[in-house]
């Protein structure tokens, strides 16, 4: 009996051990497993980390780049742009130039307004880089190497003191105002008053574009020839019975502009084709762009950008495409 109860405790104290073993087992197995995890996890967390901060520097470095790109090109960007010509582009002449030069610094851009013929002689003649006329050029400028590079449509607007009763004219009324047929606003409906024919000086742009739109070349009888849009605009406005025709971006309340066969003249009207007197703004060069120099060709790219369309457009003139 002694025997076995004696083998049976021992029989029980082994079978205790082996629980214990295994329970010990068990919990090392389990320690390793989430050391394992845990080291795993970290090595993922220093991986990514590593990663987000390489793809920042890289994103850094790449602002960095374009900034010092920029600043070359500003830097790079510098020199003269000489202009001449037409006097009704005088406006957009002068707020290309500002906007131009404001974007770059380092370049200076000049412009005289000497009328359209005169600035292209001067183009041709070398002494400027571009010649502004508010006309389509000739065939015997383009002949000489002038190239014909239209920046910008412009309305010619017809335009009288505030006084006139007379608010609209046929083509055949304003054709038989400036050849001298019709002298008295009483012919056309209005007050009996003189009419006094203002225009520009022979060799400017618009008067050019408005006497072959008319096709009146040669044959109007001018009481004012008179060598500014300025002074067209003064002089009709200050002279009772008066006529003139100026740049449609340059029309404000001193004067009224007549409507012209029912249409009146807006970017609108000129863009639908409806409004007859319409004109290019050219920016002639001698040679193509492509063969002037390294600022030309920027200022002709900054022009048919969205930037410089935006200026053509805020001071009233309609962008070519």
């Amino acid at each position: 009996m002694k025997n076995a109860a004696f083998r049976k405790g021992i029989a029980m104290t082994m079978a205790s051990a082996m629980v214990l073993g295994l329970s010990a087992c068990g919990s090392s197995n389990a320690d390793s497993t989430a050391s394992q995890d845990t080291s795993a996890n970290t090595s993922v967390q220093d991986t990514t980390a590593q990663n987000n901060a390489s793809e920042t520097t890289d994103s850094a470095a790449d602002t960095t780049d374009n900034a010092a790109d920029a600043q070359t090109e500003q830097k790079d960007l510098s020199g003269t742009i000489t202009m001449a010509g037409s006097t009704s582009m005088e406006k957009l002449a002068n707020a290309v130039a500002e906007s131009f030069m404001e974007k770059y610094p380092n370049v200076t851009v000049t412009a005289e307004f000497t009328g359209s013929s005169a600035g292209i002689e001067s183009l041709l003649a070398g002494s400027v880089n571009i010649g502004n006329s508010s006309r389509a050029l000739k065939d015997s400028e383009k002949e000489s190497g002038a190239v014909e590079n239209i920046v910008a449509i412009d309305g010619i607007a017809v335009v009288t003191d505030t006084a006139n009763a007379v608010t609209d004219l046929t083509k055949e009324q304003l054709i038989s105002i400036y050849t001298g047929q019709t002298t008295n606003w009483s012919e056309l409906g209005g007050e009996d008053t003189a009419i006094v024919v203002v225009g520009r000086e022979a060799g400017s742009g618009t008067r050019g574009a408005f006497e072959e739109l008319l096709e009146i070349q040669d044959q109007c009888a001018y009481a004012n020839e008179l060598d500014s849009t300025g002074a067209v605009m003064a002089k009709v406005a200050s002279t009772p019975g008066a006529i003139g025709y100026v740049s449609l971006d340059v029309l404000d309340d001193t004067v009224q502009a007549f409507s012209l066969e029912g249409v009146t003249a807006t970017a609108e009207n000129i863009k639908a084709g409806d409004y007859f007197l319409s004109r290019p703004f050219v920016m002639a060069t001698k040679g193509e762009i492509s063969e002037q120099d390294e600022l030309v060709q920027e200022l002709f790219n900054y022009l048919s950008s969205e930037e410089g369309k935006a200026v053509i457009s805020a001071v009233g003139l309609i962008n070519v495409d």
